[in-house]
C-alpha cells in the first residue's frame, strides 16, 4: 500500500537534496554543453570525412555505455562501503579530467580514451539517485527523483544551445567549459556536499558483488525488484527514441530543418522539467507510487502512439502533452525499488539498474536506426512511417503491463 501525504521534509533533508541538485545540475550541463559539437570534432580529427566521422561517433557511444555497464555496480558498492560523496567527489574529478583531455586532444584514439574514462566517472549519476533514498523517506522519493529529473531536463534544454553557440567560437571551447563546470563541482561538493550514508549503514566491498552479472544477484533476491527492473530497462529503452531519430524522422515525416527540431526539442524539455518538478509530487501524493507509475506509463503509450500518427508537425506538438506526462513513471518506479532495500544495498541496487539502463543504452540506437532506416528505404507513408514511435509506444506499454502485474502482486 502506498503511503498517505506525508509531513514536511526536515531542514536538513531539504538542504541535502539541494546540495545533490546542484551538483547533477552542474554535472548535466557539462554534458549537454557537448553534444553538438562531439560531432563536428570527430568530422574534424578525421579528416572533413563524415561516413568516418558516423563510424567514430557510434564506436564512441557504444564505448561509453560499455563502460557505464561495467562501473555502475563498481561504484554503487563503493558507495555502499565508503558513503556517497566520496564517490560523487572522485568522479566529479574523474569528470573534469575527461573533458580536460578532450579539450586538448588531437588524434581519435586519444578522444576515445577521454569518452571512455567519462563513461567509468559518470557512473556517479547512479550514486546520486542513491544519495537521495538515503536522504528521504520512502513516500517523498517519488517527488525527489522527479526533481534529480528536472535537473536533467534543465541541464539539456539549456547547455546543448550554450554548446553550439560555443563551438561557433571554437570546437574545443565546449570541452574547456565542460571541464571547468566538473572542476567547480569538485569544489562545491568538497566545501559543501554532506555525507548521507552513515558509517553504521555501511557494507564491505567485494569485487564478487561489483560486477554487473552478481549485481543482478541483489534484483533477484527482494520480491519485485528484477520485475522492476525489467519496467526501468524497457522506458530506458524507449526513450532512445529520442536522441536516436527524431532529427531524422522529423525531416522524413515533416520537412523540418534544424531550426524547427531545436524549437521542438526545447519544448520537450519544457514540459519535462514542469512534470517532474512541479506535477510528480502533486500526483504521486495523490494516487500513491503504483498508480503514479501506471499512469506514466499509460501517457508515455499514448503519446508516442499520437506521434507515430501525427500526420503534420501540429499534430506531433498536440501529443507532446501527454507523452511528457510519462516523466513520471521513472521516479515513481525509482521510489518503489528503493522502498524495498535497506539503506546499505542502496548503491548496489542503483549500480544494477545502472548496468541494465547501460545495456538499453547499447541495444537501443540500433534498434531505432535500424527501423527508421527500414521505413526510409522503403519510402514508406503514413502512419505505418512512424514505425520507431510505435515501437516506443509498445515498449512503453509492455513496461506499464509488467508493472501492473509485479506490483498487483504485493
Amino acid at each position: 500500500m502506498d503511503a498517505p501525504t506525508p509531513a514536511a521534509a526536515p531542514p536538513g533533508r531539504r538542504a541535502a537534496l539541494a546540495f545533490i541538485f546542484v551538483t547533477i545540475l552542474v554535472d548535466v550541463l557539462a554534458f549537454g554543453l557537448i553534444i553538438p559539437v562531439l560531432p563536428q570534432l570527430l568530422k574534424k580529427i578525421s579528416g572533413g570525412v563524415l561516413a568516418d566521422a558516423t563510424v567514430w561517433h557510434g564506436l564512441f557511444a557504444t564505448g561509453f555505455m560499455v563502460m557505464q555497464f561495467f562501473f555502475s555496480p563498481i561504484q554503487g558498492a563503493l558507495s555502499d562501503r565508503f558513503g556517497r560523496r566520496p564517490v560523487i567527489l572522485v568522479s566529479n574529478a574523474g569528470l573534469a579530467l575527461d573533458f580536460l583531455i578532450m579539450a586538448v586532444a588531437n588524434t581519435l584514439p586519444l578522444l576515445f580514451i577521454a569518452r571512455l574514462l567519462s563513461g567509468a566517472t559518470s557512473a556517479s549519476f547512479s550514486t546520486a539517485n542513491a544519495y537521495v533514498a538515503d536522504v528521504t523517506p520512502p513516500e517523498q522519493r517519488a517527488a525527489a527523483f522527479g526533481r534529480l529529473g528536472m535537473a536533467f531536463g534543465i541541464g539539456f534544454t539549456v547547455a546543448p544551445v550554450m554548446g553550439a553557440w560555443l563551438g561557433t567560437v571554437d570546437l574545443h571551447l565546449p570541452f574547456w567549459v565542460a571541464a571547468g563546470l566538473c572542476a567547480a563541482n569538485f569544489c562545491y561538493g568538497w566545501f559543501v556536499l554532506p555525507e548521507s550514508l552513515p558509517v553504521d549503514q555501511r557494507t564491505p566491498f567485494s569485487w564478487r558483488r561489483a560486477n554487473p552479472l552478481a549485481s543482478l544477484k541483489l534484483l533477484r533476491a527482494h520480491p519485485e525488484l528484477l520485475g522492476l527492473a525489467g519496467v526501468s530497462f524497457l522506458m530506458a529503452m524507449a526513450h532512445l527514441v529520442y536522441p536516436t531519430t527524431f532529427v531524422l524522422y522529423a525531416d522524413y515525416r515533416f520537412g523540418w530543418g534544424l531550426d524547427m527540431v531545436g524549437w521542438t526539442l526545447l519544448l520537450v524539455g519544457l514540459l519535462t522539467i514542469v512534470v517532474q518538478g512541479g506535477l510528480i509530487g502533486r500526483i504521486s501524493r495523490a494516487l500513491g507510487n503504483r498508480r503514479t507509475l501506471l499512469l506514466g506509463a499509460a501517457a508515455g503509450g499514448v503519446g508516442f502512439a499520437g506521434y507515430a500518427l501525427a500526420p503534420t508537425g501540429y499534430w506531433f506538438w498536440a501529443a507532446m502533452p501527454i507523452a511528457a506526462l510519462w516523466a513520471i513513471a521513472g521516479p515513481a518506479t525509482q521510489a518503489i525499488m528503493t522502498s524495498r532495500v535497506s539503506a546499505s544495498e542502496q548503491g548496489r541496487l542503483q549500480g544494477a539498474i545502472g548496468s541494465l539502463n547501460s545495456i538499453a543504452g547499447i541495444l537501443g540506437p540500433t534498434l531505432f536506426t535500424q527501423t527508421l532506416a527500414a521505413v526510409a528505404v522503403n519510402q514508406v507513408q503514413g502512419p505505418l512511417a512512424g514505425a520507431s514511435f510505435w515501437l516506443a509506444s509498445g515498449l512503453v506499454t509492455l513496461a506499464g503491463l509488467l508493472a501492473w502485474r509485479i506490483t498487483t502482486r504485493t
